[in-house]
């Protein structure tokens, strides 16, 4: 299993209704699995009353999972937003900002990145840098 990070550090899994990918979809999906470069506009239009929408990481350089956490929050998803795969604790307050409610990393990340420096990230609400500039 992987380890689950959101404001209070690492927890454990607690989904327990799977997911399904786009293509697999039917009525009454409970939770989607979606690609990097899925279209957020398309996405929307096919949540219906999903609780949750998983997007992969394939690379901690590639920021289109960014993208579709704020298009989906921008066009009214309340469900649970889960970041999965390659991110890092650096892009945790970005992952937070753009609309994701937690991150799900691989051990090996885990071990790499241990909690501690998530937690340093935790605090992504205090620390915006454009709210700053504003005033």
């Amino acid at each position: 299993m992987n380890v689950i990070v959101n404001d209070q550090g690492f927890s454990p899994e607690d989904w327990t209704d799977g997911f399904v990918t786009l293509d697999d979809a039917a009525n009454d999906v409970v939770a989607f699995d979606v690609s990097s470069d899925t279209d957020p506009d398309e996405l929307i239009d096919r949540l219906g009353s999903a609780q949750m929408v998983r997007v992969d990481f394939p690379s901690s350089a590639d920021g289109r999972g960014f993208t579709i956490a704020r298009v989906l929050r921008l066009k009214g998803y309340t469900g649970r937003l889960r970041a999965k795969g390659h991110v890092l604790a650096d892009q945790y307050a970005m992952a937070r900002r753009s609309g994701f409610d937690e991150v799900e990393i691989d051990h090996s990340l885990a071990a790499r990145q241990p909690e501690d420096q998530w937690l340093a990230r935790a605090n992504w609400q205090e620390n915006n840098y454009q709210a700053r500039l504003r005033g």
